[in-house]
């Protein structure tokens, strides 16, 4: 069993920033993808970003391109979301995911979740 936890979320303001990160607790290179889910209130789960361990290609959803950043520490078991121009729309609960297979926006292809951090973007 993985364990999966994310750290970084809080109040920030419209158009602020926040870096989010996921430290695993053991090898992510056992990983091939790495990605990073929302779900707001009501909501349905949603795809933010994602990233092979390899590093070589990453994936966003069209409403955070330009605006986050997805990227991994493999010395530190550590995969980040660096969210810039944050827009209320983004608040929401962000989750840490990991899968071995191929990289997918859809969320029951990822076997290892972590437990949240809320993200709130006020007006």
């Amino acid at each position: 069993q993985v364990a999966l936890v994310e750290s970084g979320g809080g109040l920030v303001q419209a158009g602020g920033s926040l870096r989010l990160s996921c430290a695993a607790s053991r090898r992510t290179s056992t990983y091939s993808v790495m990605a990073w889910f929302r779900q707001a209130p009501g909501k349905e789960r949603e795809f933010v970003a994602s990233i092979t361990w390899s590093g070589r290609t990453s994936d966003y959803r069209d409403g955070v391109k330009g605006r986050f950043t997805i990227s991994r520490d493999s010395a530190k078991n550590t995969v980040y979301l660096q969210m810039n121009i944050l827009k209320p729309e983004d608040t929401a609960v962000y989750y840490c995911a990991a899968s071995a297979g191929a990289a997918t926006q859809n969320h029951w292809a990822y076997a290892y979740w972590g437990q949240g951090t809320q993200v709130t973007v006020s007006s």
